[in-house]
């Protein structure tokens, strides 16, 4: 005959070792939501952290309900509510907007990262044809990769250009089926962000072809930091402008989310298609992440976004249609 009351102290250490985990869990969810929720940069490692945070979101909520279903009742109830809050930031993003009315020049934008210049020029050519898109922003565009588009027949579908190639992944350029003209739109930079005012049929569009330095790299990321603060904001006594590229950020950085405060929208959380992961592409390691945006002056309506793969980039480029309205 076994005694039940022998039993119950052996189990203990079990229910302390499963308290012990579920506490060192939800800490560290804790402490990786407050860096997205108080708006700390902080190491590169702390930045790298915030670029997950869809990912914490949705591992929030599971710690959460099984820590509950475990009567672990204070660790559960504070990872939920943290986890909510989360939700309430992050979920929007898969639901479009109510868009505001305007009558005005359609437009396309596309942006893409090329890869040190290891893009498939020809696929990129094809998918400026097949969207029909009117400006293209490039980043990690190379001498190599400028001829490669001359090859491709760029200039036959976007015959304006305004580029600053250079070897290696700090180059950038703009591309466009209106006139051209070049402007100095972003501060000091580590890597070039080439800018220009498109000569449009009615109003005029300023362009910027965004690239700050990642801030994963060992240094840390205050160049990165810099490159963001220099991003320009909306001008509202100027042209409407249109920052588009390689942000390396997410909209859970604080940098960007300041930009968004300065005056724009970003184009994929207008149209819901804001959890559409841009790097690295055709990967699952590490968590593919949305750091390509294209943000657009509050003013134009967004009508879509889409995401494209290019052969032989890291990145998904994206395209977007707004409508600069008449003023």
């Amino acid at each position: 005959m076994v005694d039940i009351g022998e039993r119950r102290p052996k189990s203990r250490p079990r229910n302390r070792a499963t308290t012990s985990l579920l506490v060192l869990a939800a800490t560290a969810f804790v402490v990786a939501a407050a860096l997205r929720l108080l708006g700390v940069d902080g190491t590169r490692h702390m930045v790298a952290a915030t670029a997950l945070v869809p990912y914490f979101t949705v591992a929030g909520v599971l710690l959460g309900a099984v820590a509950l279903l475990l009567r672990r009742w204070l660790v559960g109830a504070v990872t939920l509510v943290v986890a909510l809050v989360l939700v309430a930031t992050v979920a929007p993003r898969a639901f479009p907007d109510a868009r505001p009315a305007g009558v005005g020049q359609q437009v396309r934008v596309m942006s893409a990262n090329l890869l040190v210049g290891k893009a498939e020029a020809e696929a990129l050519v094809d998918a400026v044809r097949d969207h029909e898109v009117d400006v293209l922003a490039l980043q990690e565009l190379t001498p190599d990769m400028v001829r490669d588009f001359e090859r491709a027949g760029l200039d036959e579908v976007l015959p304006h250009r305004v580029f600053l190639a250079e070897p290696g992944g700090s180059g950038s350029g703009i591309a466009s089926r209106h006139p051209l003209t070049p402007r100095t739109l972003a501060g000091p930079s580590t890597l070039r962000q080439a800018g220009a005012l498109v000569d449009l049929p009615g109003e005029d569009l300023e362009v910027l072809s965004v690239h700050p330095l990642p801030p994963v790299v060992p240094d840390g990321p205050e160049h990165w930091q810099r490159d963001m603060a220099g991003l320009p904001g909306r001008d509202p006594g100027g042209p409407f402008r249109v920052l588009a590229g390689d942000f390396n950020a997410t909209l859970d950085h604080v940098g960007l989310r300041r930009l968004l405060d300065q005056g724009y929208v970003d184009a994929a959380d207008q149209v819901g298609a804001g959890l559409a992961a841009t790097w690295p592409a055709g990967a699952v390691w590490p968590p593919p992440v949305v750091i390509d945006h294209v943000l657009v002056d509050d003013r134009c309506p967004v009508d879509a976004f889409q995401v494209v793969d290019v052969p032989g980039s890291d990145h998904r480029a994206i395209v977007t249609r707004f409508v600069v309205p008449a003023r």
